[in-house]
């Protein structure tokens, strides 16, 4: 008698279906019990308001929790950036697999680089953290740009670029991949220029909290470094008291020495979306070994950014 199919809960946009998929064959492999894909659309997905005015990012990610509190689905995929830090009673995110490339990337017209762009470049993203790093290296390096509010799956935003009504469009390089685009990228963003949202890359593996079975099987695709990083990327951005739309980028990296793993650094920016002003810090200090330790850590860098006068740069706080 075969086993029950699992039932994975996903959003129905190419880019969902790509790393929902990626994900159904791996829980395949460590349950060896078939998984089908159960497609929700949700608010965010129908809406063609911009993403800040709706909720941010959350507006995805509701409809998925509704399905699984329901048992319509057995459990969900999310790209982590787009999940709210509060934690959800009743549901346990049961794996965060290795993290994918988290730097942004600029698709730009003529194969150019950020630096190449022609003066006055007008520049599509939906992130004002990006518009406000972006303005920000712009004003650092002479660079003449305009950044212009977009949104739509990645046809939709590659598309202005390629019908010539923008210069250039910045993207994730990890949802890029997954729908296999990667060769469309003219640049990869160091994260020095700019940070990527918190959580940027990876994938969160949600299930019921009562499904002590499911979370068993599920967490053999946890992978801890990925982990602790962004528990530390989210904890900063849950200090800040920042919603997914707010212009903040935060990374943990892994400082290794060789072959093992001696710190990690966490760096943080938020500021104003025309780039005048931003705060931008780090603190680099032993792995974090628990999840409260990985919690300290993003808290503590957040003190210093309010500290600072980063609270002044959220615009809208989320309520």
């Amino acid at each position: 008698m075969t086993e029950k199919a699992l039932r994975l809960g996903t959003r129905r946009s190419k880019l969902a279906m790509a790393q929902s998929g990626q994900v159904a064959d791996a829980v395949s492999q460590v349950t060896g019990r078939p998984v089908e894909l159960v497609e929700i659309t949700t608010y965010g997905d129908v809406s063609r308001e911009h993403l800040a005015q709706i909720g941010g990012t959350g507006v995805f990610v509701a409809a998925l929790r509704d399905a699984l509190l329901r048992g319509d689905v057995d459990f969900a995929v999310h790209s982590l950036k787009d999940l709210p830090t509060a934690q959800h009673e009743g549901l346990v995110v049961a794996a965060v697999p290795e993290r994918e490339d988290p730097r942004d990337v600029v698709v730009a017209r003529d194969a150019r680089k950020l630096t190449d762009l022609p003066r006055g470049a007008r520049i599509g993203t939906g992130a004002p953290r990006r518009m406000a790093q972006l303005n920000a290296y712009a004003r650092t390096h002479g660079l003449e740009i305009e950044t212009v509010p977009i949104r739509g799956n990645v046809d939709t935003r590659i598309g202005y670029v390629r019908s010539g009504e923008l210069d250039a469009v910045v993207l994730a390089a990890a949802g890029l991949n997954r729908v296999g685009r990667i060769d469309e990228v003219t640049d990869f963003l160091s994260v020095d220029t700019v940070l990527p949202a918190p959580g940027q890359g990876a994938l969160a593996i949600e299930c019921a909290a009562d499904n002590a079975s499911l979370i068993a099987a599920l967490a053999e695709l946890d992978d801890p470094f990925t982990r602790v990083a962004v528990t530390a990327e989210r904890s900063l951005l849950a200090a800040l008291e920042a919603g997914c739309s707010a212009p903040v980028g935060a990374l943990a990296d892994l400082l290794a020495d060789g072959q093992i793993v001696k710190e990690m650094r966490l760096r943080g920016v938020v500021g104003t979306t025309d780039g005048s002003t931003l705060v931008q810090l780090s603190t680099t200090g032993p792995v974090p070994e628990t999840h409260e330790a990985a919690l300290a850590l993003g808290r503590e860098l957040a003190t210093e950014m309010l500290a600072q006068g980063a609270a002044g740069l959220m615009g809208e706080r989320a309520h």
